[in-house]
Order: C-alpha cells, then structure tokens, then sequence
C-alpha cells in the first residue's frame, strides 16, 4: 500500500494533459512514484549534511536531481515562501499558486544590482581609548527607560555615560603593577631607575596612560606626607613626558592638578630630614617643560598655571613654602614672566620677607630658615632675570668686530677675508678705483667717531660722575650715523640704538633696585663688562 493516494496520480497526469489516465494505471504507479521520491529525497539529504546544515532546502533536491541525471525543477528557490491553495472539490488536496509573468514586465524591469565582491576593509575600534561612532563599531547598549527614570538627582534627569571597556594584555598588567610597586616600595632602587629609563623611551606604553595618570593623582592626594612617593611620582610623570612614543596630551588636565600640588602645597613630607625644596624645583621645571611642549596646543594652559602660581605668591595667608614653590614655577617660566609679575612685586614682598629672616623679629628658627629660602628663589629669579637683559645689552651694543671706514657720511664694513691694500696693488689699480683708494677715506677708530666727547670712550661714559655726558645720551649723539652693511644692505645705527636704548633703558634702574633689595649678592648674576659700566 502506497503512501501516495491515486487521486495525487490523476493530478499530476492532468497537468502534463493526459485525461485518460485508468485508476488501475495510477494505483499501480502510486508505488513505483513513492520509491523514486524516497530515492530523491535520501540524495537530498545527503546534500544537506554535506554542507553542513541542518534544514533542507530547494537547492538540495535541484542537487539530488542533478545526481541522478533529472533536469532540476525551476522556479523553485530556497528564499521564497510557497504559497499552497486549497484544490476546489478535493478536501485534503493542496497546489502551490504560481503567479503569471508578462515577459515584457520581465524585460522592462531595471536589473537588480550586481552583488559586491568578497572584500577586507579596516576601521577604528577605538581612538585614544575612545570608540568613534561609525557604523561599523556597535553601538554601546543604552539604559532601558525603567532604569533611565531611576538615575535622577533633584528630580532632574541624569545623563549616563556607559563606560568603555579597556582590554589590557597580561603582559601590560604585570608591568604596571611592577611599576607602581616600585613607586611605593623602592624608588631610590636601581631597579626603579631602570624602570623609569624603560617609560621614557619604550612603545607601546600608550594603553598604560589613563592607568598612571589615575595612579599618580590617587596616591598624590592621599600621600602628601610620603615625601619619597611623591618623588618617584614625579619623576614618572617626567618620563612619561619623554617618551616620543606617548600621547599624553589628553590626560594633561588630569596630571596638572598633582603636579601642582606637588609644587605648591603646604607641607611635603612628614620629616624634617625630607628635602621638600629639592622635590619642588624639580617639579618647576616639570611644569616648565609642560607649558613648553604643550603651550601651543591648549592655548590656556600656561595662563591658568601661571594664575595659580601668582594667587599661591601674593596670598599672605599661604606658607613660606608655597612661596617658595610659586617662586620657583614663575622662574622656571622665562624672565619675561619674571619681569612681568614678580618684580614688580618684589619691593613690598621684601619689606615682609625681611621681617621673617631676622632673630630679633622671628625666633622660630624653622619660620628663619623658610625665609631664606624664599629669599634665595627670589635672589635668583631676579638675577637670572636681570642677566638675560644684560646678555641682550651686549649683544645690541657690542662693537663690530670688522673695520670700519667712513666716507662721506657713510660708515661701511669691510670684509675681514678682503685682499689687503699694498702699493704694489695700488699702483696696479685702475684710475678710478686708484682715485676712491687715495681719497678722503682711511681707517676710522671707534674712539673717533663724531659721538665722542670728552670723558666718553666709544660713546659710553668712562665714569657715573666725571662727565656731563650719560648713557641716555647716546641716542642723540649718533643720531646722524647712517651705515653700510657687509653684505650691501643699509642698516640704520640710529634704529638700532634708539631699539637697544628703547628696551634696555630701564637696566641701570634695575640693577640699582636690585642692588638695594640684595645687596652685593645680586653682582654675581652681572657679567663684569656691564657691571664696569654701571659702577
């Protein structure tokens, strides 16, 4: 007995148009009909676990029919749904319902689109530790609203900022954790040493940023009294800075905060013996090289630094120490910042400094030693400063070094690898030049120039007392020397000198200021030529 009814035999031979067909003749093929759908079907199968699936498709009976030489049926697809109808008059009976197709409808429809190679395409998972929102990248599971109405603060909504996740190698782990214990346990080790040489200038260490820059504000914010911790804290963020192979420009804003306190806080260590002046001129010049290579990048950085360190200065309710910490940070800056901020501060704050340094006045013997060494920051910001100005006197109005020759109200410069004049090249030359060469021009000293007048060498006065006859004076007597380059352009003597006296008037004035507030100890930061000058 066959599973296949004869009815279903009727059907099929309707639909190849045989009308005839016996019922004898189909219940004897419904057997023979069974046998060859099993055979397919078992082909099929196989097709299926060949590739590797599970779900039987159209393909794999257009494959079983291939195997067995039956040219596939067509029409039939794995993607599309059949659409079965019931068979008017026939209960149990089913069709598939197969739309009819206008071949001009076919030929006038656009193609569809050519599908796309196979390819590899590349893009950022995460930039700096942050993902870019791209389409490649999924997007990071938003909070469902039940949890949204939760995170509220007065009422109002919060919004949340889903964290994302950092994947740190084993063998990065264990560097930082190597790193930080030896921050805490052995920083004067040679190993720490060694270590600090090792972030300076490996690659690769840039996933390890954000993780130091947490560490070093955590354990500067709860170890101000771990005078040795704060150190090696220190000398990592310097190495850090060194490495070329870091990008440390985000974290700076994270950073700066601890490498300020470091610089200025109250107190520094929890023993005497700590050498907390030693950890804050090393972290001025930390700050220095801060504002250096990453000045031009975040154009309020030096501004905001220099803001706190001149508030620390100026408050006289802050301690000597911080002081001296804001001292060292301006100084550390450049002399212009010197000259712009603190001294025109300096005068009032000395008359409060001096107050401190004194037995008579402070018999505290630590509150003594403080103010001195304040009083030696303030000796050497301003004496350093006061040398770069003095360093630009001399080289504005310094001599020439080639001979000068006048002719006619011109000076020129001659070129010190020029073929010097003989008789015998004289006489050799022709009229013209021979006549130029035996003319009104010779060698002109520097002492005989029309500026000159007695108790005047050069221009500069020989005493403070013995002449009329000032340094102010100078632009006046050569206001009337237009010159003559080496190289043929015309260089104006009276712009030059009217520029040096312009910014460098005010130096006598300083060095008597300062020589007022520090006495002799202020001649050490003077060279000697402009120091003759002045005395």
């Amino acid at each position: 007995m066959s599973i296949v009814p004869k009815e279903t035999i009727e059907v099929i031979a309707q639909s190849i148009a045989i009308t005839n067909l016996s019922p004898d003749v189909a219940l004897a093929l419904a057997p023979d009909i069974e046998y060859r759908v099993r055979e397919i079907m078992q082909e099929a199968v196989k097709c299926m676990r060949h590739s590797k699936r599970t779900i039987l498709t159209a393909d794999d009976v257009d494959s079983a029919l291939k195997l067995r030489n039956v040219e596939p049926v067509y029409g039939f697809t794995s993607k599309d749904p059949l659409r079965f109808k019931r068979a008017a008059g026939h209960r149990d009976l089913f069709y598939i319902d197969d739309k009819d197709v206008e071949f001009k409808e076919v030929l006038e429809s656009q193609l569809p689109k050519a599908p796309l190679d196979a390819s590899v395409s590349t893009h950022w998972l995460a930039i700096e530790g942050i993902q870019p929102a791209i389409p490649e990248n999924a997007p990071a599971e938003a909070p469902s609203e039940s949890r949204r109405s939760e995170y509220k603060e007065d009422g109002l909504p919060v919004d949340i900022k889903l964290p994302i996740k950092h994947a740190l190698s084993r063998e990065l782990q264990l560097y930082f954790d190597k790193i930080t214990e030896l921050a805490r346990n052995k920083s004067a080790s040679v190993l720490f040493k060694e270590a600090l040489v090792s972030l300076a200038t490996d690659s690769g260490l840039h996933p390890l940023v954000p993780y130091f820059t947490y560490f070093i504000a955590d354990e500067v914010s709860r170890n101000l009294k771990s005078f040795h911790l704060l150190f090696a804290l220190m000398r990592i963020v310097r190495s850090l800075l060194r490495n070329p192979h870091v990008h440390i420009e985000p974290y700076l804003h994270q950073l700066m905060p601890s490498v300020i306190t470091c610089l200025v806080a109250k107190r520094l260590g929890s023993r005497l013996s700590d050498n907390h002046w030693e950890l804050r001129n090393f972290t001025a010049n930390l700050v220095a090289l801060i504002c250096k290579r990453f000045g031009h990048v975040y154009h309020n950085l030096q501004p905001r630094v220099i803001k706190t360190l001149l508030h620390a200065f100026l408050d006289p309710t802050k301690a000597l120490p911080q002081h001296y910490g804001a001292v060292q940070g301006l100084a550390a800056l450049g002399p212009n910042v010197v000259q712009l901020l603190i001294l025109p501060n300096l005068e009032p704050y000395m008359h409060l400094l001096k107050a401190e340094m004194h037995l008579e006045k402070q018999k505290n013997e630590m509150k003594r030693h403080e103010a001195w060494q304040v009083y030696g920051a303030l000796l050497c910001a301003a004496g350093q400063c006061m040398h770069e100005k003095l360093k630009m006197f001399r080289s504005l109005l310094s001599p020439p070094t080639s001979a000068i020759w006048k002719s006619n109200g011109k000076v020129m410069a001659s070129m010190p690898n020029k073929r010097k004049a003989s008789m015998d090249n004289i006489m050799q030359q022709p009229p013209l030049k021979k006549l130029a060469t035996d003319g009104a021009v010779g060698m002109m000293p520097m002492n005989s120039m029309p500026g000159d007048l007695p108790g005047t060498i050069g221009g500069f006065s020989s005493g403070m007392g013995s002449s009329s006859v000032s340094i102010s004076s100078m632009p006046q007597q050569l206001s009337n020397m237009p010159g003559r380059g080496v190289g043929g352009g015309v260089v104006n003597a009276s712009a030059i000198l009217a520029q040096a006296w312009k910014e460098d008037m005010d130096t006598g004035h300083l060095l008597a200021s300062m020589f007022e507030l520090f006495g002799e100890r202020v001649f050490s930061f003077t060279p000697k030529p402009e120091l003759s000058i002045f005395l």
